[in-house]
């Protein structure tokens, strides 16, 4: 069970790190929050949604 848990907070920390990557936003924020989503995997994602580029 937790494994699948971790695969589901790894696939939507790929989907969040493309969509930043694919954003308009500028080439400083995108590193900032890949490195968020990265060192931070469940937070950092709630962080993205909540307040990441769009």
């Amino acid at each position: 069970m937790e494994m699948t848990a971790g695969i589901m907070v790894m696939l939507a920390n790929l989907w969040a790190i493309t969509r930043t990557l694919r954003s308009d936003a500028e080439p400083k924020n995108k590193a900032m929050w890949v490195a968020i989503v990265l060192l931070l995997p469940f937070v950092g994602m709630v962080l993205w949604i909540l307040f990441g580029p769009s």
